[in-house]
């Protein structure tokens, strides 16, 4: 079933400028690139509604005011904060303002020819079960916008060399990014109590695993431990209980379908694996007070 043209789609760059960054501009609809400022960006919006693109996304925020919601975690960035959204990743932002730093979209395959094996392999932040926001240092961060400033040179550039060299570049952000990223994920885990990594454990196994298995128990039992103790560890390290986290990325993942696809409200609670359409109608009320077909006017 082809989208309808008035919801959003983001399989392609072109669109996601045109429909999210609200820029008019004729992009190829075929482009495998997009490098640029956050305040160039941003310029246009105040947030980004939840959405899946199927494209990396790599920004550093350098300064301003934005939240970020990447599956069941919402945090607000600080200057300095790197954050890598995987392609598909479910993401989102309720608050911009004020802005600047750099950012980039590509597409796996551009950067492919340049790899010996899967990206996530080579590049293990961009993994879904990866650290995705990482707060860098004053020098890191130098380094890493002077990566960027090379790329948006090279992609204002006219060259017959042109996507050989931005492949190179970009491949040279991952690189730095992953110096960095060992260091600072490693730091990072050594830093998190025993409680913070079971619930860390438990968020990446609801992020793979929400539209199949909602039980408490079942990811309990995945974790080897007793459902109570799951529950004890969740509440105290993020201040919601297991099934509120699990509830929490199932709506998100909902409001994306119902805004960026033309599937019926019975398709979607299908594929969110509800018993029925009534079923997930209720869902949905009782978060909003709306039903699916009202929300998805509003989305």
């Amino acid at each position: 079933m082809k989208p309808q043209k008035d919801i959003l789609t983001i399989e392609t760059l072109a669109k996601f400028e045109r429909v999210i960054n609200r820029d008019d501009k004729p992009y190829d609809i075929n482009m495998m690139v997009m490098p640029g400022t956050l305040e160039d960006k941003h310029k246009n919006c105040d947030s980004i509604p939840a959405l899946r693109r199927q494209f990396n996304l790599i920004y550093l925020l350098m300064s301003g005011e934005h939240d970020v919601k990447l599956n069941t975690d919402h945090a607000q960035l600080s200057p300095n904060d790197l954050v890598i959204v995987p392609e598909n990743m479910l993401y989102a932002s309720d608050h911009i303002r004020n802005c600047k730093g750099y950012c980039i979209h590509f597409k796996t395959e551009f950067i492919q020819p340049l790899l010996s094996g899967p990206l996530g392999i080579e590049f293990p932040f961009l993994e879904f079960d990866a650290e995705h926001i990482i707060n860098i240092t004053a020098e890191e961060s130098l380094l890493i916008q002077q990566s960027f400033k090379d790329i948006i040179a090279e992609h204002e550039r006219f060259s017959p060399e042109k996507d050989y060299v931005l492949r190179n570049y970009i491949l040279i952000l991952l690189h730095r990014i992953r110096e960095i990223y060992h260091h600072a994920a490693k730091t990072l885990n050594q830093n998190k109590s025993r409680s913070e990594q079971l619930a860390s454990q438990f968020k990446h196994l609801v992020e793979k695993h929400f539209a199949n298995q909602r039980s408490v128990w079942a990811y309990a039992k995945m974790l080897n431990i007793s459902s109570r103790h799951l529950s004890d560890v969740v509440s105290s390290s993020t201040g919601r209980t297991p099934l509120e986290i699990i509830h929490d990325i199932l709506f998100l993942e909902a409001k994306a379908l119902l805004r960026s696809t033309d599937k019926t409200v019975t398709e979607i609670a299908h594929e969110l694996r509800f018993d029925d359409q009534s079923h997930f109608s209720h869902f949905i009320k009782k978060r909003t007070g709306s039903t699916p077909v009202e929300l998805r006017k509003m989305l």
